[in-house]
This record gives structure tokens, sequence and C-alpha cells, in this order.
């Protein structure tokens, strides 16, 4: 066997090691994420999924936010964002509500919950969420207001993250999904429906 056909073989053996490192780096990571998925979910006291949303969290009621409880946070995440939209509606998916940058200790939000209102655990707001804009131009929730007709499903997803945006308050859907991008470690999503 000559020299030249001893480095082949060295390097093809190399690289067969290389590949069979980063295929089970790949599937112990997809393994992590298909757990991270079952553990973490969203729930509400007002509506289990699927069900009618009260009127008090929409336009015909006093349009605040329904009481939020999550659970199964994975480990390595330093931030969440929740984004509520419509995809009913007749324009196109219609957002209702945008925040970000919650911090990991943070498992709930009570009903009417708004950052500047102060935040569980003692964090500072800058430590805090961020509101983004909704489609209706405001910070914060705007609940379901939709035409009369079938009813609408309304969307509460929740996103664990492995970092934390570089947004600031007033950012769109668009630019926390776009921020978002490659950083998801695990996401869920409550749905609840309304009609007039």
């Amino acid at each position: 066997m000559n020299k030249s056909m001893i480095v082949f073989l060295t390097f093809m053996s190399f690289l067969g090691l290389t590949l069979a490192c980063c295929a089970k780096k790949t599937n112990e990571e997809h393994t992590q994420k298909a757990e991270n998925m079952k553990t973490f979910k969203i729930t509400s006291p007002a509506f289990a999924y699927g069900d009618s949303i009260p009127v008090k969290f929409t336009c015909d009621g006093d349009d605040v936010s329904p009481e939020l409880e999550w659970v199964g946070i994975p480990e390595n995440t330093k931030s969440l964002a929740l984004i509520c939209d419509d995809p009913d509606a007749p324009l196109g998916t219609w957002v209702h509500w945008v925040i970000f940058n919650i911090p990991p200790e943070i498992n709930h939000f009570n009903e009417k919950y708004t950052p500047s209102k102060g935040l569980s655990g003692g964090l500072k707001r800058e430590e805090g969420p961020i509101d983004g804009i909704n489609d209706f131009r405001y910070y914060g929730y705007n609940g379901p207001c939709p035409p009369k007709g079938p009813a609408h499903r309304y969307f509460f997803k929740l996103y664990a993250l492995d970092t934390i945006l570089n947004l600031k308050t007033g950012a769109s859907k668009a630019d926390v999904e776009k921020a978002m991008s490659g950083h998801i470690i695990a996401q869920t999503e409550l749905m609840g429906k309304y009609q007039r």
C-alpha cells in the first residue's frame, strides 16, 4: 500500500468519525427539542384549548387579557415571547398581542396583564417583558373583535428562546419572528374561539 493510499484511508476514517459524531449530536438535539415540546405547555383558567373565549376578554367586554400560565420552561431558556393572533380575519392574520423578553422566572400573567404595571419577582422594568405593537396599532393586548359570522380562532403562541431579543418597545410580530429565527428551543400554544 503506497503512502497516498494510507493518507486517503486515514482521511476517510477521520471523515467517517466526524460525520458519526455530528449525526449523534444532531439526533440528541432533535430528541431534546421533542422532549421540550412535550413538557412546555400554556393554559388559562379562563378557557380550555378550543373552547370559547369569555366575552370579558374581547372588544364586546372589558377587552382585558386573560390569565395565562405556563409550565415546562426548558432549562437553557434566556427569554420567552408571546404572540396572539387570529388567522381567520378577513384581511389575513390579525395580530392581537406581541410581548417579548419575558424572563424565564415568570411563569404566568395575571388577568389584565401589562408590563408597565410592575413585574413579579421584583424585576426592574428594563429586565422584564417588553410590549410589541398589535394590528390595532396599540401596545399590549386587544382582544377578539371579529365581524359577525363564523367563529374565529385565536392562538396564544408562547416561545422559549435561547437568547434575549435585541428589540425595542413597539416591535411588530414580523420583527419578533425575524429576531427569534434560529433561537426557538420550544413552543406551545393555546387556542380559543370567539363568534359575534
